[in-house]
């Protein structure tokens, strides 16, 4: 019996983690939860599966359910998703928390000995070099849930280094557009994800192709390989979810149906594998047909900014991820065009201070003088609008 911490239980990766949970009632118990703003959601869930500790992000919903849930300890906000992550009784934390939010209590989980499950990129898009050398440090694993690095991680499984890693993506939902109707195109469109049920911000990456560019960065830390080996491969059947080529020219992938049960269920058990949700037997004859073609960066820009701030390195990355997220949740609210993701997230780069190995203040700071350029340039983009 594994003692888990599910971070962002209300959001796609965490509603999946406890259908996980319930199919396998004899080897995980949930130990703490966090809920953003679904609390309708939340309260189904702490019924369901309770959780000894929960956190929630305002006050107002802190009182609500200490009063509710008495015998729950309920903690608020960043402080609160700290206060669980750290707390020994977890053997395993999984951060399926959105954004930058993730990287404090992987940091306070690394540092306290436990085990991560990690389908939070930004952590390791912004601070890899730190987390990686923390989870060194104490011993921990980083055990990655994202499909294309459980596919990664599987496949090196027992075997020597990697030669190359193949990284494949769906092509998103413009992956047949033309670039300038891609341009010009709306959040609805972006949101149409031919594969992948996710949340909206990491849907619009995926449009955007800027969803692989923090998976290479992410890949970089997880694998501790040279970004002149990391390959993407569009793949739109989003069967095959990457592949590992070894030093003699064999490569050797990961197939399944697009599920992300498969990988957080894997991530839970590991090393085991265990009975899950889908585990029908795999048809070859049934699937026919798998394509494979080289990405568009013309097409998709943000996935050659993305490349180059990683192998750029240091603070690159933290205003990479910093500007994205805001000019994405700026796109979703109507006030950029899809366009503007990526030259608001260039132009960042190119007005910020270079730090070639900064601490995590610096990480910090280079996240918020970001975030604020971005927002500043949002505000006159607006402005002009109306």
């Amino acid at each position: 019996m594994k003692t888990i911490s599910i971070l962002g239980s209300t959001g796609s990766i965490g509603t999946q983690a406890l259908e996980v949970v319930e199919q396998n009632k004899d080897k995980f118990s949930v130990y703490g939860m966090s809920c953003g703003n679904n609390i309708k959601l939340f309260e189904e869930q702490i019924e369901k599966f309770s959780p000894k500790k929960i956190v929630v992000k305002t006050p107002e919903n802190a009182l609500k359910l200490q009063k509710k849930y008495p015998k729950i300890d309920v903690f608020v906000g960043d402080e609160g998703l700290v206060e669980i992550a750290k707390d020994k009784q977890n053997d395993i934390i999984l951060v399926g928390l959105s954004g930058f939010a993730g990287l404090f209590p992987t940091l306070a989980g690394i540092e306290a000995g436990i085990d991560i499950a990690l389908a939070n990129k930004e952590t390791l898009v912004t601070a890899g070099d730190i987390v990686m050398e923390k989870a060194k440090a104490n011993n921990v694993k980083i055990l990655p849930v994202d499909s294309e690095h459980s596919a990664i991680f599987q496949c090196l499984q027992g075997r020597q280094i990697p030669h190359k890693l193949l990284i494949t993506a769906s092509g998103g939902p413009f992956r047949e557009w033309e670039k300038s109707k891609i341009e010009k195109a709306t959040a609805s469109d972006a949101l149409q994800h031919p594969k992948w049920n996710m949340g909206k911000k990491i849907t619009v990456d995926s449009a955007t192709l800027m969803n692989k560019g923090l998976e290479i960065i992410e890949a970089h830390h997880l694998f501790d390989i040279d970004y002149n080996k990391i390959e993407v491969v569009v793949h739109p059947q989003s069967i095959v979810h990457s592949a590992v080529e070894f030093v003699d020219g064999s490569v050797i992938a990961q197939l399944g149906v697009p599920s992300m049960h498969i990988p957080i269920q894997y991530a839970l058990s590991y090393p085991q594998r265990i009975k899950g949700i889908k585990t029908d037997s795999f048809d070859f004859v049934k699937i026919q047909n798998l394509t494979f073609e080289a990405p568009d960066f013309e097409k998709f820009p943000c996935l050659e900014l993305a490349y180059n701030a990683g192998k750029a390195g240091g603070t690159s990355t933290s205003v990479l991820n910093g500007a994205n997220e805001e000019a994405v949740m700026a796109f979703l609210d109507d006030k950029i065009t899809f366009q503007q993701i990526f030259l608001l997230t260039k132009e960042a780069l190119e007005n910020h201070t270079f730090i070639k190995n900064p601490s995590l203040e610096q990480v910090l700071e280079a996240d918020k003088i970001a975030r604020d350029f971005v927002k500043s340039k949002i505000g006159k983009i607006y402005a002009n609008r109306y």
